[in-house]
């Protein structure tokens, strides 16, 4: 017999909803939850569909935050089997969203299922804000609803994120925060003409050199005891006509900084700004701000975190700030409390991606065990 975590799972799973397409995970979702008494909201902004399903009306409110959207496959022939079947083999389950997030989605349910059959008149209330922009541009799904919860002034007090934050085994880690990302697009501009003829050009190429060797050896800070120090990066250089005889006209850079809470994104403008200026360049630069940097504390939901995993598997979990961006960057900055726990991320976002069966209602348990810390 399958548990009701693997068999809502497969179910979400056979929906290729690549971003932004929900494609009715959400209907899913709003059927089982609506069961239990929640009231269930559809947000939708552009092609986003948004869910904000919540069970009572007091405080403090506990939510679980995730999304419904999954990246594209990739080439299909690569896969050991179709994506958007869930094919169980040797303990695993394969399939596209196994483990980014549709696992912790699955899992969050059945762990409120339970939780509400067993606590009817809990403490506060238990909301989901499920998006389907979160893999994309991530400007229409979970900051959106965000803003219509500040907007009638809905408060978040904890929220926990089902993404895979399990690095060897369920539960090892928990991402308490996370660092800000700021990128750039950097144009300089210079004058076109024969490599024959230097002189009568202006070498773009040339003339950014030293400036990009600065920006990459500069000491931004040094972090501190819960980020790395900030890191600059670039990952992509354009410029060039496709032959070895024309000077280019201009470069195109773009570039990425991951920067801890020791900085925020004025000072970083203005350093690579003065940088720019400092070589007489004549450039031009677009900044996108894609999260600011977070962190949660020790404190009330860190402690049901750790106190469930330990448990439901006995792992003493480890906090941690790395890895990339997730909608936890919307919802921190409401005062929120904001942790990430889910399935072991090995093969997010790879061919083949997968999840070890036996760890979906161990997941769901420690969901489970969170809700009784916090609201019992």
């Amino acid at each position: 017999m399958e548990s009701e975590t693997l068999s809502l799972l497969k179910k979400l799973m056979e929906i290729p909803s690549v971003t932004p397409n929900d494609g009715g995970c959400q209907s899913i979702l709003i059927e089982r939850l609506a069961r239990i008494g929640f009231e269930c909201e559809t947000l939708k902004f552009g092609e986003v569909t948004n869910l904000w399903a919540r069970r009572g009306a007091s405080s403090p409110l506990f939510a679980f935050a995730g999304h419904t959207d999954v990246v594209p496959t990739g080439p299909l022939e690569d896969w050991h089997s179709d994506p958007f079947k869930p094919d169980i083999r040797d303990g695993f389950l394969f399939g596209r969203g196994a483990a980014d997030m549709k696992s912790g989605i699955a899992a969050m349910v059945t762990a409120c299922e339970r939780f509400v059959q067993q606590h009817a008149d809990h403490l506060g209330s238990i909301a989901f804000l499920i998006t389907s922009d979160e893999e994309g541009p991530a400007l229409n799904g979970t900051v959106k609803v965000i803003e219509t919860l500040e907007a009638r002034d809905e408060k978040i007090d904890w929220a926990l994120v089902g993404e895979p934050s399990s690095s060897e085994k369920l539960g090892d880690v928990i991402k308490n925060g996370r660092r800000g990302s700021l990128g750039a697009s950097l144009t300089i501009h210079g004058v076109q003409g024969h490599v024959a003829y230097p002189q009568l050009a202006d070498n773009p190429i040339h003339r950014v050199m030293p400036a990009l060797n600065e920006l990459c050896s500069l000491e931004w800070d040094q972090g501190n005891s819960h980020f790395p120090a900030t890191s600059f990066q670039i990952s992509n250089i354009n410029s060039g006509t496709g032959v070895d005889n024309v000077i280019p006209g201009r470069i195109e850079i773009r570039f990425n900084l991951r920067y801890s809470t020791e900085l925020d994104q004025q000072q970083i403008i203005d350093t690579t700004e003065a940088v720019l200026q400092k070589y007489d360049l004549d450039y031009s630069i677009d900044w996108t701000l894609s999260g600011l940097p977070f962190l949660t504390r020790e404190g009330a939901l860190v402690e049901a975190a750790k106190q469930s995993i330990k448990q439901i598997t006995g792992i003493d979990a480890e906090l941690s700030t790395a890895g990339g961006t997730s909608d936890g960057r919307f919802i921190a900055p409401t005062g929120a409390q904001v942790l990430e726990l889910g399935p072991v991320n090995a093969t997010i976002h790879k061919i083949n991606e997968n999840i070890r069966i036996s760890d979906l209602d161990r997941l769901s348990e420690i969901y489970q065990g969170i809700l009784d810390h916090l609201l019992t």
